[in-house]
């Protein structure tokens, strides 16, 4: 396998497990689905549908497919003989768009989609094809797809002679994926060190892993210290959380609803990093087939098509009783989990997922005058995943952000609706002192070191320093949208103590005036710290057991530290 990151030479020993325990299925569900079906079932299940294997391979779930419908290609696309065709999995952030087609699979006459004129028929495909499968075949004309993984298969798409566009974004991930550890001692990505982790490869959460240990204060050998344990696809997430929950693995990477299975069935275990802190960086978007996009007739279905979907997430944001039943009447994978842990289970899933509005799109995109986050969740994970060795061809040419995404369909919707393009201009997050106060008297979720430059002797911002903050310090702090930062300044062993402790407390406040000034970030989510020389993350004394020279260590020790504290 290729090497992850520069940061992380070598990063992982890959261990492929197969876990007995969790060939039961998740929740223990494999002989209900026998007795449901009279049949062998397949292995396991994969419960949120994200397992994104690179050759688009997945887990065996037992697929809930759409009634059959006799399409006619001669009808116009849309209508009930030749509906819009979609791939989805089985997977909580799409409920509203099951709302919004009646609560059914097939657009229902008084449904949301119905009274726009347009049907949609949603096709469950947990066993993930690739989209060019799913485009060359004509199973489906849109597709579900993470915005991570989406940057990895968008070349490979290029490479099958075909193509896409994300055409919106649908669900917004804010505490369904974390890095959790069965020892409540691990309270940091730093912890990790030494440690075992469980996860999938090649999924939205080993990329938001490989992001955390490449800002992390790890040293390169360290990093290479955490084994990352990547469970059989076949295995899915039950497998993970069975390598966690029988203590095989020190921590694990896990989504919903594994992540909350996990934490309730292991005493004393702990979030340590999750999206509930990085709530800009994991979004699920439906992808269409350019050859659709490039028509009139195929740019109204689409145009129909996210439009109902919108009011869908109107529609189940004021009824979530009616979300989980559109799952439940729909899907067979929430059918069992249903029988097995109640609907309540089910809509607690809600929390630590953000269905995505009409506003919610242009904030993520930056339409309302901020930051694109989904451009620059793309571009990052295009690069993490080149890196790892994720894509069919690893001379795919770069795909530009802006090539993956069709924004006129959310345009649209916004020109016409005011109130949503207002609501988006607005700060997402308040922060207040008083809560940064609270926030950082617990330990640093993670802690990034940057290189970041001075003249000699002052706290002057070089344009070098204000480049390197702009591409190392500002990513990192638009990833974690509802992050407290402490922002240190500090120096090596050398010279006077109390000098340094002065100018690193200085240079310290001088990064933050950049960032409120330049970034417009609230002064409010950051604490400024002067360590000096009190806070090495290199011995000095012993730097060639981190396998630096002097030199090497003393500027490691001279970084500027950004930690993170939140909600994890």
């Amino acid at each position: 396998m290729a090497q992850l990151t520069p940061m992380a030479k070598g990063l992982v020993t890959v261990i492929v497990l197969g876990i007995a325990g969790s060939v039961a299925w998740n929740f223990g569900l494999k002989e209900q689905w026998q007795n449901r079906q009279g049949e062998t079932p397949p292995p396991v299940v994969q419960s949120a549908g994200k397992a994104l294997p690179a050759n688009g391979a997945a887990s065996s779930v037992p697929a809930t497919k759409a009634p059959p419908v006799r399409q006619d290609k001669n009808a116009a696309l849309g209508s009930a003989p030749n509906p819009l065709r979609v791939s989805i999995v089985s997977f909580h952030g799409y409920a509203p768009a099951l709302v919004a087609n009646g609560n059914s699979l097939n657009t229902q006459p008084n449904s949301i989609y119905g009274a726009k004129g347009v049907n949609v028929q949603f096709v469950v495909q947990d066993d993930i094809p690739t989209l060019s499968t799913i485009f060359e075949s004509g199973a489906a004309q849109c597709a579900w797809r993470t915005s991570d993984f989406w940057a990895q298969e968008q070349p490979n798409l290029r490479n099958a002679g075909l193509d896409g566009r994300a055409v919106m974004i649908v669900d917004n991930t804010q505490g369904g994926d974390a890095v959790i550890a069965r020892n409540p001692a691990v309270t940091s990505v730093e912890d990790l060190a030494g440690r075992s982790v469980a996860l999938l490869q090649f999924t939205p959460s080993h990329g938001m892993l490989i992001d955390a240990i490449d800002s992390s204060s790890l040293s390169a050998r360290k990093k290479e210290s955490i084994k990352m344990v990547f469970i059989n696809a076949e295995e899915g997430t039950a497998g993970v959380r069975a390598a966690f929950e029988s203590a095989n693995v020190d921590a694990a990477v896990l989504w919903d609803p594994d992540l909350a299975l996990a934490l309730r069935n292991v005493k004393g275990s702990r979030v340590v990093y999750s999206t509930k802190t990085a709530t800009n960086l994991i979004f699920d978007v439906m992808v269409c087939d350019s050859r659709l996009l490039a028509k009139p007739e195929g740019q109204a279905v689409v145009q129909k098509f996210v439009e109902g979907w919108m009011e869908g997430v109107q529609a189940a944001r004021s009824n979530p009783d009616s979300a989980v039943d559109a799952l439940v009447n729909t899907e067979e994978f929430f059918k069992l989990l249903a029988d097995k842990e109640g609907k309540p289970f089910i809509k607690g899933l809600f929390a630590n997922v953000v269905w995505t509005g009409v506003e919610d799109n242009a904030r993520i995109l930056g339409l309302a005058g901020g930051p694109n986050h989904y451009e620059r969740v793309y571009r990052r994970f295009d690069e993490i995943y080149r890196k790892a060795g994720a894509l069919a061809n690893p001379k795919s040419p770069v795909i530009t952000p802006q090539d993956s995404f069709d924004y006129r369909f959310i345009k649209s919707m916004l020109s016409r609706d005011k109130p949503a393009s207002e609501a988006a201009a607005k700060p997402q997050e308040t922060f207040s002192q008083a809560a940064l106060k609270e926030a950082t008297q617990k330990s640093a979720i993670v802690t990034k070191p940057v290189m970041v430059g001075f003249s000699t002797g002052t706290a002057e911002l070089t344009k070098r320093a204000q480049k390197t903050i702009d591409e190392e310090m500002v990513p990192f702090i638009e990833n974690n949208g509802k992050a407290y930062f402490e922002i240190s300044g500090n120096s090596d062993s050398t010279g006077s103590r109390e000098a340094n402790l002065r100018i690193s407390a200085a240079r310290a406040k001088a990064v933050v005036d950049y960032l409120n000034g330049q970034w417009e970030f609230s002064r409010d989510r950051f604490k400024i710290v002067g360590n000096g020389p009190d806070r090495p993350l290199c011995n000095e004394s012993n730097f060639s057991a981190e396998g630096l020279s002097l030199d090497e260590c003393r500027a490691v020790n001279r970084t500027t530290r950004i930690g993170v504290f939140g909600g994890r």
